[in-house]
């Protein structure tokens, strides 16, 4: 039996405690052997630098938390996966569509129910000497509340490549839609309706084929958005929101994404679908923490042992056919999508190697979770996180919360 070692590389930007647990438990999973041979995987945290077009990478895999908003990583990114074959979770040339306008269009020529979205021109014109006669001439004027009379009130104003909830705001009439849109510069913005009185929330966090669905609640603070919740959506329409997270990864090539759906009366809304570095920090997922690195360590291991390789172009038209298709009804299309998601994320091809290569993680991970390494780990997160006079109130609450997931984990291999 030949031997084959891979290095996974960390592309990173200030987090600490999610690549720690993942170097971790990957040390803990040793080398897996697949296919007629023994696979180790290695870690190693990437730096930014100049770099030769024809250089060759060391890396087989790289989990990339940068490109997203760094230029020098994105077009690193964008090289070894072009001239070398480095296996990304995110395709780099989707990124435009990481910046939710394309995500919109694509999704809503799908069929999916997403609320009534406008994109406005910016407040301040482009720093370009050729917009004022391009403007004169062909630019249209336009009604700013007539378009939201469209849209309809509330609704949100936010920018078409946002993040982090960063630029949005809450619309209720006139007056404010015109103060917000006379401060938003230069930046590109949708009005986007309103889901009033929404039954529920969910966040989807999706790591290969892997999707774990959350009650979100958005207006609280960051370290109790996500609730411990498994019974908040029936068993349909939690199906039909994994399916939606799926299919978007699917549809753009991204295997480390989040979704944002709300549900309404038994209907499911996605609004934000599009997140090149999804929250994973320990602080804020809790309870979902130690689920998210173990799928994060499982893809991996899956990819490099498997030899699976990239995808970069993506399969548009397959989708589109079903989509456009008269025939067929929203639920039936679901179905197509689904079935097209899965074979590309090979789902029983992956939920096979875990059984057969990994049946060992589960054990590792709660025991790991339950000693002093990882409760080292939450310490110094909470302490780099809050201010010092809330370190002990919240390294209780993060234990606490752990301490449950722990203790319902093995009440469910019991």
């Amino acid at each position: 039996m030949s031997d084959r070692k891979h290095l996974i590389g960390l592309l990173l930007g200030t987090e600490e405690d999610w690549p720690r647990a993942f170097e971790h438990l990957l040390v803990q999973v040793g080398p897996i052997e697949h296919g007629g041979e023994t696979h180790e995987l290695t870690t190693e945290r990437i730096t930014n630098e100049p770099f030769d077009l024809r250089s060759k990478p060391r890396y087989s895999l790289v989990i990339d938390r940068l490109g997203w908003w760094y230029t020098v990583p994105r077009e690193w990114l964008k090289k070894v996966s072009l001239m070398d074959d480095v296996y990304l979770l995110n395709n780099p040339f989707t990124f435009q569509a990481m910046e939710k306008h394309s995500a919109y269009c694509a999704m809503m020529r799908l069929g999916l129910n997403v609320p009534e979205t406008w994109l406005i021109p910016h407040k301040s014109p482009p720093a370009n000497e050729r917009f004022q006669p391009t403007a004169e001439r062909y630019n249209l004027p336009f009604d700013l509340e007539e378009i939201a009379a469209k849209v309809g009130y509330p609704l949100y104003m936010k920018p078409f490549d946002g993040g982090q909830w960063v630029g949005v705001t809450r619309i209720k009439d006139a007056a404010q839609l015109h103060a917000v849109y006379d401060t938003s510069g230069e930046r590109l913005m949708h009005l986007q309706a309103s889901v009033e009185d929404f039954d529920v929330f969910a966040r989807s966090l999706s790591i290969g084929a892997e999707t774990m669905v959350m009650h979100f609640e958005p207006d609280r603070p960051m370290y109790d958005r996500y609730q411990v919740d498994h019974d908040f959506l029936s068993a349909e329409t939690g199906d039909e929101v994994l399916t939606i997270s799926r299919l978007v990864n699917a549809f753009f090539r991204w295997e480390f994404n989040s979704c944002e759906t709300i549900v309404k009366d038994g209907v499911a809304s996605p609004i934000d679908y599009a997140n090149a570095s999804p929250d994973v920090a320990l602080t804020s997922l809790h309870y979902y923490f130690p689920w998210a690195i173990r799928a994060l360590v499982c893809w991996t291991a899956f990819c490099s042992a498997t030899g699976r390789q990239m995808r970069i172009n993506q399969t548009t038209r397959d989708y589109f056919e079903i989509g456009d298709r008269e025939d067929l009804s929203y639920e039936q299309k679901l179905a197509e999508y689904r079935r097209l998601a899965d074979a590309y994320f090979q789902v029983p091809e992956y939920d096979e190697f875990c059984a057969a290569r990994l049946p060992h993680l589960d054990e590792i991970l709660v025991d790991w979770v339950e000693g002093p390494s990882f409760d080292g780990l939450l310490v110094d997160t909470v302490t780099s996180t809050f201010p010092k006079h809330e370190h002990e109130r919240f390294v209780a609450h993060y234990r606490g919360l752990l301490a449950a997931w722990a203790k319902d984990q093995r009440a469910a291999a019991a």
